[in-house]
């Protein structure tokens, strides 16, 4: 039977498990940290002892916060014996239906190969489990040692960064042997450029040759990528690649004729 949720009904009728089914299909079916506070930022205090920050979470539509650092105990360690701890948010109903939520370290298993890390509780409220844990940190031991935590968890963007993603910033970059520019434009991290433009100068290009002209900064292309525009002519006399690097930097290869009208077109990806 369907139900108003957010209407006046003349009695208490809203519910945790409406408010978590809204969470999930809006943020998605996953665990996220929010991006406030401290993010749940970790810090070693001592051999046995972290410090969990504040924060904001929603573990399969639950939201969770953390309005003060916590204190956690980590059981010690044992020499020549290494373990995997995980630290966790734990959701958990109990009688009466009574929901909850604490940080809970959860011990794993001493080795002296390598360790693996314990088992949790993977069942989502969503499908009636009563015990569910959202991992926030991987605290391993070598001995009586704590090495340095793993964060384990996804931080969920806010909507204006999304907005910001999807908002078109154009720019360009001058094309060399030309006084025409080609046009670029970003869309989040991707970068189109395109332009149709007459050459004024006449060049030949064997292999790749530097060009004074650059791409601006926030159009150049990842550190694992290139930025490659493609020029040609109706006739094909006119055919060259240019590559740029994520310095800026730009080589040419190919061939070019004054006064050829060429038509430019790339796209790649920025950092």
């Amino acid at each position: 039977m369907a139900e108003l949720v957010t209407g006046h009904a003349g009695k208490a009728h809203a519910t945790a498990e409406q408010a978590a089914g809204l969470n999930a299909g809006i943020l998605g079916l996953d665990d996220y940290v929010l991006n406030v506070h401290d993010k749940f930022e970790i810090t070693v205090v001592s051999a046995n002892k972290v410090t969990i920050g504040t924060g904001e979470l929603v573990m399969q539509g639950r939201h969770v916060s953390q309005g003060t650092p916590e204190d956690l105990i980590v059981t010690n360690g044992s020499q020549g014996q290494k373990r995997n701890d995980l630290i966790v948010c734990r959701y958990a109903k109990g009688s009466q239906s009574v929901e909850s939520a604490k940080l809970v370290v959860v011990r794993g298993t001493p080795t002296t190969g390598t360790p693996t890390d314990p088992a949790v509780n993977t069942t989502s409220p969503l499908d009636g489990g009563t015990t569910y844990d959202m991992p926030l940190y991987r605290i391993p031991l070598d001995g009586i040692t704590i090495g340095t935590p793993v964060a384990l968890f996804n931080v969920l963007k806010p909507m204006s960064d999304v907005w910001d993603s999807l908002t078109p910033v154009t720019g360009q970059v001058r094309m060399p042997y030309s006084d025409r520019y080609i046009t670029l434009v970003r869309v989040g991290r991707i970068v189109t450029a395109c332009a149709y433009i007459t050459l004024t100068s006449n060049f030949t290009q064997t292999g790749n040759t530097s060009v004074s002209e650059t791409i601006p900064k926030g159009f150049r292309p990842s550190g694992d990528s290139r930025a490659v525009m493609r020029g040609t002519d109706n006739g094909g006399a006119t055919s060259f690649y240019l590559y740029g690097t994520p310095e800026g930097k730009m080589v040419l290869n190919g061939t070019g004729y004054t006064g050829r009208f060429v038509g430019i077109s790339g796209c790649w990806i920025t950092a």
